[in-house]
């Protein structure tokens, strides 16, 4: 029992130190027991980055921030080290961004897959990206607004200007008696179709008559639709022949014809040939009127005594 206290003293006191170095590195990102690569990513600023963040490939967490410390070159950039756990192939031309994991603002950083062929390896160092605060994101989106309303707002100076000048009080009595205007306007309207709805209440049997005799005269049409369309067929052929005849040769000579006439009844108004004698001369008139009165005589004295004028034998 003796020579045993010391021992599980010892063995006690060297487990603790096992304990201990394992928990530190693990809070600081490193896991002895398991196979880890260390990468690095340089930063001129880091936004808040701190060491035990997690490191993501798309959404999965592959490691996380080992530690930070200045550029031993005194530039002012940032060295950080990642631990990756994970065995996923990472592309040497992937990029390191840091981004917001929450609302409140805490950074992590995700790798960006790049297309190369060749993986990186540990001690290697990444490409790196920062994404941009959120009043830097919030300012580029107002940016635009801002400058759009102070357009605006010039252009609202502008009119309101303008506006006073043209407002003045002759202006304002003009606007007055229009609206005036307007609104008497708008009562004779109020009237007008008052007037109408009573003129269609009155009228309204006529209004039916009238639609109802519109509807029998459709109906007789479609009935008639046959003999229309023959109507309009023989209207098409006698416009058709129309377009055939030598519509300029007829009205030549139909002028032609006319101006004949007017001859002749030139002559006849002159008194040349018979008819203009007869049209113009009174005593070729009674003449002829004398004569057919004798002729009338000498019929009549043969009706009646025809004895005179035809002698009849049997023998």
């Amino acid at each position: 029992m003796r020579r045993s206290k010391p021992f599980i003293i010892g063995f006690t006191f060297i487990l603790a130190i096992v304990i201990f170095v394992w928990g530190f590195n693990y809070l600081k990102g490193r896991d002895l027991f398991k196979k880890q690569e260390f990468l690095y990513a340089r930063y001129h600023t880091v936004n808040g980055l701190v060491a035990a963040k997690p490191v993501y490939v798309n959404g999965l967490q592959v490691g996380q921030v080992s530690r930070l410390y200045f550029a031993p070159d005194l530039s002012g950039d940032i060295i950080v080290e990642l631990v990756i756990q994970n065995k996923f192939p990472i592309p040497k031309n992937s990029i390191a961004h840091i981004f917001s994991a929450d609302l409140m603002g805490s950074k992590s950083i995700t790798l960006i897959l790049g297309d190369s062929k060749v993986p990186v390896k540990s001690g290697d160092t990444l490409l790196t990206s920062v994404e941009g605060s959120l009043m830097e994101s919030v300012n580029k989106q107002v940016a635009p607004l801002k400058a759009k309303a102070e357009v605006l707002m010039g252009s609202v100076d502008t009119l309101i200007a303008a506006f006073n000048t043209v407002m003045n009080d002759e202006t304002v009595k003009s606007l007055s008696s229009s609206i005036k205007d307007i609104q008497s306007t708008f009562k004779n309207l109020s009237s007008t179709t008052s007037r109408l709805d009573d003129l269609a209440t009155s009228e309204g049997n006529r209004l039916s008559s009238i639609l109802s005799n519109t509807d029998s005269l459709v109906a007789t049409l479609s009935s008639n639709r046959e003999g229309l369309s023959r109507i309009i067929g023989n209207f098409e052929s006698i416009s058709d022949s129309l377009s055939k005849a030598n519509i300029a040769a007829i009205i030549y000579r139909a002028d032609s014809s006319i101006n004949s006439l007017n001859q002749i009844l030139a002559k006849i108004n002159e008194g040349q040939g018979t008819a203009g004698k007869l049209m113009n001369n009174d005593s070729l008139y009674r003449e002829l009127n004398k004569s057919a009165e004798e002729l009338n005589k000498l019929l009549k004295d043969v009706r009646e005594n025809p004895k005179r004028y035809v002698k009849f034998s049997l023998f």
